[in-house]
């Protein structure tokens, strides 16, 4: 089955459509739905339409590649040259960029159409996309639930088909939690395929870009056109330069699945993701069940770290520099008070408090410090299991999408929906969330397949045996071209 994004460039291509045309379509789409999805926080629709110009310029005469002229959406942590880059905060409510992030370098070059920038959780942290400083992304499969986070807006925006395609970025699950809780796919690649330059940090070791898409295909498309070492940035790493060729085939691979991701799993969603391992099984692939007890300590280890990470990144946030500045103050030092407290929201202010906290003389070896060496211990025993197996499949989350305004009262509870996407992060994994179904409820399901370091292309070819064989139903990957 042909994935959305490859429909529309053969539509372009063929002349059956422009990319003036088709994105006015989309402009259309979102100024009728955008109201009340709360999907784009900024709009770009006057460059977009000249963007689109020149991209049929570029098809005329026969140059560009798959996403010449194909429109997409961008969270709105990511850099753009000129354009509002927010990260969904006060602190950050003027910032303009004065240059590109290397992602979006790599879409303008070729001719990617940008539609606008997507609500987020507030600096990327929240499972929800609530602590948005523009209010919360509503989820487009039922708008009484969240999309999930920190990528809400760019899960919203490719589930509501007001985009073909999104980036997000993914500190310990925020692409695959709300492509999980929205229908969508959404996929991570290894730490250090995609360049992090431009990216506005929340935790700089945990912290990549990557694609959200209707099908597994589309992902396949974008990362192709986004991976690859960057000078600028010292963790990127070289990528094979050959685009990705996705095998459906998956006699002989061999699958693991880890007894603690599906402990107190709900027997609806447990029963949706071991119908689709029956499948692999059926089709050849070998399945085990392994233990890897470092799991029970990945999200202490995550919270600990990300916060501490992220406690040094905002640092820099202190009014003096750019962005938000507190009106009223009596010194440089109660300035500075004033605007963290002005422009950050609760949930950043907490995240900096418990870094600052675990980072500080007398609890850097009890907390900071353990949770490193407890880091390596688990990356220690995802490589055994890489040894052996090739994959590993997993929940995406525990649970489905929480409903509006859940996490005021219940912040445990959405703190531990990461439990199963973390771990990822941590050890520097590819990963990517399929949906596998939907519950009584009509909520969907997502189902994380998770590979080795730089075993990118293993991850999508698992993923898109789903696809291939309509393992997961057909009406789930369909995207709407919107002509």
């Amino acid at each position: 089955m042909k994935g959305l994004l490859t429909r529309l460039s053969a539509m372009l291509r063929s002349g059956e459509t422009s990319s003036y045309e088709l994105t006015k379509k989309y402009i259309a789409e979102i100024e009728k739905s955008n109201p009340s999805l709360n999907a784009y926080v900024h709009l770009t629709f006057e460059r977009a339409l000249k963007d689109a110009e020149t991209a049929d310029k570029m098809l005329k005469n026969g140059v560009g590649g798959a996403l010449t002229g194909i429109p997409y959406a961008l969270k709105d942590n990511i850099c753009t040259d000129g354009l509002l880059t927010t990260c969904c905060s006060r602190i950050l409510c003027d910032f303009k960029p004065y240059y590109n992030a290397a992602v979006v370098e790599k879409l303008n070059s070729v001719g990617a159409v940008l539609l606008g920038k997507t609500n987020m959780d507030e600096f990327a942290m929240g499972s929800t996309s609530e602590t948005s400083c523009y209010g919360a992304p509503l989820n487009p499969r039922n708008l009484s639930y969240v999309t999930g986070g920190s990528s809400g807006g760019s899960a919203a925006a490719v589930a509501a088909n007001i985009a073909p395609y999104a980036l997000g970025s993914d500190t310990g699950g925020s692409i695959r939690q709300p492509a999980a809780f929205c229908g969508v796919v959404g996929f991570k690649p290894t730490y250090g395929a995609v360049s992090r330059y431009g990216l506005i940090a929340y935790g700089s070791s945990l912290d990549q870009i990557g694609p959200i898409t209707h099908t597994v295909s589309d992902a396949a498309l974008v990362y192709d056109a986004i991976r690859g070492a960057d000078v600028r940035d010292m963790t990127s790493a070289a990528t094979d330069a050959a685009p990705t060729v996705l095998d459906p085939e998956v006699k002989g691979i061999k699958i693991a699945l880890a007894d603690e991701f599906f402990e107190g799993l709900d027997g609806e969603m447990k029963a949706l993701i071991e119908g689709v391992v029956k499948k692999y099984e059926a089709y050849g692939a070998e399945v085990s069940s392994v233990s890897i007890p470092s799991l029970k300590t990945a999200l202490p280890v995550y919270y600990i770290i990300a916060c501490a990470e992220a406690s040094s990144n905002l640092g820099r946030y202190d009014g003096i520099r750019y962005g938000f500045r507190a009106a009223d103050y009596s010194d440089v030092d109660d300035m500075v008070v004033r605007t963290r407290t002005q422009g950050f929201g609760k949930e950043v202010q907490k995240r900096i408090m418990l870094g600052t906290y675990v980072l500080s003389s007398g609890y850097f070896d009890a907390y900071y410090k353990k949770a490193c060496l407890l880091r390596e211990k688990l990356k220690g025993e995802m490589d055994k299991v890489f040894e052996k197996f090739d994959l590993l499949i997993a929940p995406t989350a525990p649970v489905t999408a929480f409903k509006r305004g859940y996490s005021g009262g219940n912040a445990i509870e959405t703190y531990h929906s990461d439990v199963c996407t973390v771990p990822v992060n941590i050890a520097g994994l590819p990963a990517i969330s399929i949906p596998c179904g939907k519950t009584k409820t009509g909520l969907p399901v997502g189902m994380q397949i998770i590979g080795d370091r730089f075993a990118d292309s293993a991850v999508l070819s698992a993923a898109y045996f789903c696809e291939a064989e309509s393992v997961c139903g057909e009406e789930i990957y369909e995207g709407d071209v919107r002509l």
